[in-house]
């Protein structure tokens, strides 16, 4: 389903008894259609298969292989092994020796980790594998590895033994405060059922030590074509695709002794609890109220999807009032929400959570409990499901809009979520049509029913606080958290008082706008006009996607202008003012003025550009002018908001520098640019104590009030007549008075010479690398390019080496910038997560892989692959409103040429072996450069 729909929780038999009050046209009895343009089929064998023709993009199919077991099914000997073996399906397989399958695929343009990957989870194993097809050959090599994971994976002993210090490595990226705490929640959260004990990232012990026949076991066991499907969607013949899918998986065999696959249980939970679990590295206070999970059951009839919608409508209410609860003066909590969702298979639960603020657990409790019961007793208000009902039709509408350009990948995660969980896949069609037929016809009493049904009362609930350890934050105890939400349950509370805001924004459009100049760029087809108080517009209607407008406005200045004592006022002045809204509305008032419509603007200063971000559907780029205009003519002030925010920013950072790694991105900033208080960084809570409200908004009108010099940019699917009369109207009447509209240098620089640090945090077993290269040189689209392939380049030989060869890590890598504002230089920086007994091995394997390429360049083999995947997401770019918009900026903000933005792809072709060495020996100097190591405390 495009705009997705989750799972069935009422009874059939319930709609049956007032089905003639729903719909005159549809009968709730109906099964639910499989949209036509799905073939699925099922081999002899039991393997199922989709098959989808798809053009977006061109020249590009979806491959997906899903195995329907993942770590739930291990045995106790395999912990970790699901998992494991996702990992060497790229480590060898029949027709692909050891690392042959990767290098092959980096050939023909597709990128490890971006485009090539795999997850496992406790019940599923999924390999993506996007494909091109200018080549024939490619494709057909595609289905073949396909069948080589499912049924041919080598297992190689000395391989096994390389990649267990990859996974390993991926292991120890996840430990920290939040596995410590999740080790004590999940037992809780799955108590009595089996994923309690079955991560799908196993124990280490395990993992370490495993007998090569465990591994080989499960593969044996587990990995048949009654537990697969092959998911194919692109642009390719569907006859053909079906032809390959045959041709490949036909022949594989089922076990002759099949082991059962069975899915885990999830009990009721017995009796209520608190549990509290602390940690000194926790970052954030979360709280969690968890309801009974209880089984899910498929949306295979009409009336089930009907069911759905009141479900979504429910949620989406719920979130709107949760989230003005954010929006109090002094705010219970930082961000909240409440929602039912899948669990685990098979599952699904109620719960609500927040972040806790700076105010403690128990108005946060309170809180959250209390609107949980308002809404059980009282329910919602006509108008609040009028607004949800216009902002589902919306979403709707524009998924059936967009129902021609929609990207594969999307189309492919579907028919996963089918596969796996039976997610109705009716097609958008279909579904907009019981969405106009359905929305119209659910009541409120349907909706406060559901509401009751889904809080009941006296029902047992498992409460969660997860919180740093803090000598001046009152911590519950587990039977204190308890009690809590007990009494919250018990406080008396009122109805919901709401306010009615008006759906229009402005009472007229402004008038008096002209357009001066005009002038056509066939080659970029652009149209750029000139305004009459000389605000610049750059329109470039598009046919990239049926229902999508992008916007950004652009000038030099921002917060290069102010000094630093004023840095602060200045850095948050445009986040300020979106926290408090335009002319009478809040930002709560603006969400009710905006239902039923797709638009979003904000204004941002950075350090020497200002300007605005927007987007809108098609039939919402009035609002998202009328919206820009407000900003500009009408920002408004509201203490207790801003208050509000300072609040919330607090809580957000009051423990961030708890976690070993921002202290560690914090050393590398603090020392790069010499402690410079403009450097970029983490903010602390007395930053934001520092920001005076006045000070910020005389900042904002300072260098918004006036549009002189903005230019604005417009991509997307707009009429241009239509369009020209807007802008001229909206952006042609802005006022413009005279104010600076250049940046100033304010001299901050990065470290010369060779400067190593290292930080000593943590209780875990984790280090973590970071190497900055960095000083000045010429900007120029050229040099930019030549360092994006440079790095790339290494990227492949620090995988080859560092992750393959040496198992020495899981993630990491590099990359790397020029950049021409506010002076001219470069920046490449290196992350390597890792063990601490190997940093100085990792390290000098880094640099020995430098070396090389200053020495000799980059392999022609490996320079080529960086090309191919340039040529395959140029290709992409070209069709995709938002490079356009930032490729069109860039001309304004950079000085760049107009025919790279087609072109780029041919200057990448025209790199060269002696490029790539040059511009490591110009980039990578290796006597300036700074070294920031992480390790553990002890």
């Amino acid at each position: 389903m495009k705009f997705r729909i989750k799972k069935s929780l009422l009874a059939v038999s319930l709609l049956l008894l007032v089905v003639s009050a729903f719909s005159q046209t549809l009968n709730v009895a109906d099964k639910l259609p499989i949209a036509p343009e799905i073939k699925i089929g099922k081999l002899a064998n039991g393997l199922t298969y989709y098959i989808r023709k798809n053009g977006k993009p061109e020249n590009k199919v979806e491959l997906r292989l899903v195995v329907k077991v993942g770590s739930i099914v291990e045995d106790n000997d395999q912990l970790g092994l699901a998992h494991f073996t996702e990992h060497m399906a790229f480590n060898g397989t029949k027709n692909f020796k050891k690392n042959e399958l990767v290098s092959f695929l980096q050939s023909i343009g597709v990128q490890f980790g971006a485009d090539l990957n795999a997850y496992t989870s406790f019940d599923q194993t999924v390999y993506i594998l996007p494909i091109p097809t200018d080549k024939p050959e490619n494709l057909e090599k595609g289905f073949l590895v396909l069948e080589d994971w499912a049924s041919t994976v080598a297992f190689e002993n000395e391989e096994i033994d390389k990649e267990r210090g990859v996974v390993l490595e991926e292991s120890r990226l996840g430990k920290g405060a939040q596995d410590r705490m999740l080790k004590v929640t999940l037992p809780k959260i799955f108590a009595g059922s089996k994923y309690a004990e079955r991560l799908p990232i196993g124990k280490d012990e395990i993992l370490k030590n495993f007998k090569y026949d465990a591994i080989k076991r499960f593969y044996k066991d587990w990995y048949r074509p009654d537990l697969m499907a092959v998911i194919v969607v692109g642009d390719i013949d569907p006859a053909k695709a079906e032809e390959m899918i045959k041709k490949h998986f036909e022949k594989l065999k089922n076990p002759a002794k099949e082991r059962a696959r069975e899915y885990a249980d999830v009990p009721d939970r017995k009796t209520s609890e608190g549990v509290v679990v602390t940690d000194k590295e926790a970052t954030n206070n979360i709280l969690s109220v968890y309801y009974s999970a209880h089984k899910s059951k498929p949306v295979l009839l009409l009336g089930d999807y009907r069911d759905e919608i009141i479900k979504n409508l429910f949620e989406a209410m719920i979130g709107q009032r949760m989230q003005e609860l954010t929006q109090k003066p002094n705010p219970p909590f930082v961000f909240g929400g409440s929602g039912q969702g899948s669990f685990v298979h098979g599952y699904e639960l109620y719960n609500s959570f927040a972040l806790i603020s700076n105010a403690g657990v128990e108005p946060a409790i309170n809180a959250i409990v209390q609107e949980n019961e308002r809404v059980r007793k009282y329910g919602f208000t006509a108008n609040e499901l009028d607004l949800a009902k216009k902002n589902f039709l919306r979403g709707y509408e524009r998924s059936y809009n967009e129902r021609e350009k929609t990207e594969s990948r999307s189309y492919a995660d579907e028919y996963i979520r089918n596969f796996l969980e039976q997610e109705t896949i009716p097609g958008i069609a279909n579904e907009f049509m019981y969405a106009k037929e359905f929305i119209p016809t659910i009541t409120l009493d349907e909706i406060n029913k559901y509401a009751v049904k889904t809080i009941p009362e006296n029902v047992t609930k498992l409460v969660i606080y997860q919180g740093a350890e803090k000598a001046d934050f009152k911590i519950p105890t587990n039977e204190e958290l308890l009690k809590a939400e007990l009494a919250a349950e018990k406080m008396p509370v009122n109805p919901y008082e709401e306010k009615i805001v008006s759906s229009s924004l402005m009472d007229k459009a402004p008038q008096g706008g002209t357009i001066v100049s005009e002038k056509e760029n066939k080659e970029l087809g652009t149209t750029e006009l000139t305004l009459g108080n000389g605000v610049k517009v750059v329109l470039k209607p598009t046919d990239f996607k049926n229902d999508q407008v992008v916007m950004s406005a652009t000038r030099f200045g921002g917060q290069s202008l102010y000094s630093d004592k004023d840095i602060l006022n200045a850095r948050y002045a445009t986040t300020v003012i979106n926290q408090m809204g335009v002319k009478d509305l809040s930002p709560t008032d603006l969400r009710k003025a905006l239902s039923g419509k797709t638009v979003n603007v904000s204004p941002s200063m950075q350090n020497t550009i200002e300007g605005f971000n927007g987007q809108s559907g098609s039939a919402d780029v009035e609002t998202m002018l009328q919206l820009t205009y407000l900003y500009i003519t009408q920002p408004r002030k509201d203490v207790n908001l801003f208050n509000s925010f300072v609040s919330k920013q607090q809580a957000m950072y009051q423990n961030m520098m708890a976690m070993p790694q921002m202290v560690m991105q914090d050393t590398v900033q603090t020392v790069l640019y010499n402690k410079n208080p403009r450097r970029p960084g983490m903010p602390t809570p007395e930053d934001f104590s520092k920001i005076n409200l006045d000070r910020a908004m005389e900042i904002y009108k300072e260098r918004f009030s006036s549009a002189k010099n903005f230019t604005f940019f417009f991509v997307g699917s707009f009429d241009l007549a239509k369009m020209k009369l807007l802008v001229a109207s909206y952006l042609g009447t802005l006022p413009v008075t005279e104010i600076t509209t250049a940046y100033k240098d304010v001299g901050m620089r990065t470290i010369k010479g060779v400067v190593k640090k290292e930080v000593k945090r943590g209780a875990e077993p984790k280090s973590f690398i970071s190497i900055t290269f960095s000083g000045e040189t010429p900007y120029s689209e050229d040099a930019q390019l030549k360092l994006f392939a440079l790095t790339e380049v290494l990227n492949i030989k620090l995988i080859e080496t560092l992750r393959e060869d040496m198992g020495g890590i899981y993630g990491g890598g590099m990359r790397g910038s020029v950049n021409k504002l506010p002076y001219q230089n470069y920046n490449v920086s290196i992350s390597l997560p890792c063990g601490p007994e190997n940093v100085d091995k990792l390290i000098a394997a880094t640099f020995a892989e430098i070396n090389k390429i200053k020495t000799n360049g980059p392999s022609e083999v490996d320079l080529n692959k960086v090309k191919e995947t340039y040529d395959k997401k140029h290709a992409e770019d070209m069709k995709d409103n938002n490079y356009w918009l930032r490729s069109l900026q860039q001309l304004v903000d950079f000085g760049n040429d107009p025919s790279n933005i087609q072109k780029g792809e041919n200057k990448m072709k025209a790199l060269t072996v002696k490029d790539i060495k040059d511009a490591a020996n110009l980039y990578l100097n290796d006597k300036n450069y700074l070294q920031v190591v992480l390790n553990p405390e002890k």
